[in-house]
């Protein structure tokens, strides 16, 4: 069963208490041998029976093992590994607020892409060395568990990109130099529709990416990705391949990303790296891969281009939030026929987490909920749902119809703009 997926992974620390027990502050060294779980946090209808996973991680000692094949991959949604295999609760515990402390805005730092070079490619070795120094390790604290990632260095005085759900849900988060010398890190804005974030620590004389114009790439252009797969100790990992498509439309939990897809091998905390061409120019921050548990796939990762990351990441440095993006302010998954039958749902669009300070929230949309129709037309998965949002203003009404435990309600809300504060 083919499909997209967004990796986010939740394993405890070797040195971390079990559940329970006091937790003390944890030493950053590494997951040590961790089993790769598949956990997200949004959901899609991308193509049939696919599933997206984020190439981020997170790590904890409860999920033993790989639910690839659990109901939770859902036939066209997110495989979200929450629970132990044929123990699957519909009621799973919402991604946490994310409550990294915030850090002042308007630093002046913008991001600059840079011209295709009319000069000869670079070696790998070359691309390596040039761009080392630049990928840092990201550690977000979500209480009882930890997520890791990658980033990308873009100031010398300490900006960092990486992706959102890297950090999403996380209290703290450390950035870890090549130097292996620790940052905590203030979170400057965040952009779930794009999957982007800036991070800024209090630090100086970093080296940052030289960033290209990914729209000056071709299918079949040569690429190198560099990440931390599988977390601390496997930092700096460099994989090489082929751009395999430009501008690929992916639908996600309501908001439509268009990504680089990429032969360069990606894994569970890769997430936030950097995809460069072969002039050693970052081109895309890398995000995502496709996964299939019938099935061998390879050799399929994607990335955020940077004509993207740059006007997200200016805006967020700016003030914070991306101006103008409309949003419910929910995830959702498609519940599907299968899925139906078994759970006795209407089919329609699963609700999965309300997000604070939406007027879903206000208006009583719950996790749970099942949108069947929205304006008076049935809607039965998440495309159909985003193509209806995506003909709405910031302002317009959505009258949503809902099923809840065997009932019908009516619930009318407002389309706000995405804004994370």
């Amino acid at each position: 069963m083919h499909g997209y997926y967004y990796d986010q992974n939740r394993v405890y620390p070797p040195t971390e208490p079990a559940p329970g027990a006091k937790r003390g502050r944890t030493p950053r060294r590494g997951p040590g041998k961790v089993i790769i779980l598949f956990c997200c946090t949004l959901a899609i209808l991308l193509v049939a029976a696919g599933v997206l996973r984020w190439v981020g991680g997170t790590l904890t000692p409860r999920q033993a093992v790989d639910h690839s094949d659990d109901p939770n991959s859902w036939s066209g949604g997110y495989d979200r590994d929450e629970d132990q295999e044929d123990d699957w609760d519909w009621e799973e515990e919402d991604v946490g607020e994310t409550t990294v402390e915030r850090a002042p805005l308007g630093g002046g730092v913008t991001m600059t892409l840079n011209a295709r070079p009319q000069s000869e490619p670079h070696t790998l070795q070359t691309i390596y060395q040039e761009n080392i120094q630049s990928i840092v390790a990201i550690w977000g604290d979500e209480g009882n568990s930890y997520s890791y990632g990658t980033g990308v260095v873009l100031s010398a005085d300490g900006y960092i990109i990486t992706n959102a759900h890297v950090i999403e849900g996380c209290s703290a988060v450390e950035v870890v130099l090549q130097d292996d010398s620790t940052y905590e890190a203030l979170l400057v804005g965040m952009d779930l529709p794009t999957d982007l974030a800036v991070l800024k620590i209090d630090a100086q004389g970093l080296y940052p990416a030289a960033f290209g114009n990914s729209d000056e790439m071709q299918v079949g252009d040569t690429v190198a990705a560099i990440g931390n797969p599988l977390g601390h100790e496997l930092r700096g990992t460099m994989t090489n391949g082929i751009i395999s498509a430009i501008n690929r439309d992916v639908d996600v939990d309501g908001y439509s990303m268009v990504l680089i897809q990429t032969t360069a091998a990606l894994n569970s905390g890769n997430s936030g790296g950097a995809l460069i061409n072969e002039y050693g120019q970052v081109i895309g921050i890398t995000n995502m891969k496709m996964y299939a548990y019938d099935d061998t796939v390879e050799g399929l990762g994607f990335a955020i281009p940077t004509a993207t990351v740059k006007v997200v990441v200016d805006d967020l440095i700016r003030q914070g939030y991306v101006s103008g993006e409309p949003t419910i302010g929910i995830t959702c998954y498609t519940v599907t026929e299968e899925l139906a039958e078994e759970y006795d749902l209407p089919l329609g669009v699963y609700v999965d987490s309300v997000q604070k300070n939406s007027d879903a929230k206000a208006q009583g949309v719950f996790p749970g909920d099942v949108i069947v129709e929205v304006n008076g037309q049935p809607v039965t998965t998440v495309e159909e749902l985003l193509a209806m949002k995506e003909e709405m203003s910031v302002g317009d009404i959505l009258h949503l119809r809902l099923w809840r435990d065997g009932a019908y309600l009516q619930r009318d809300v407002t389309v706000m703009e995405q804004y994370v504060p």
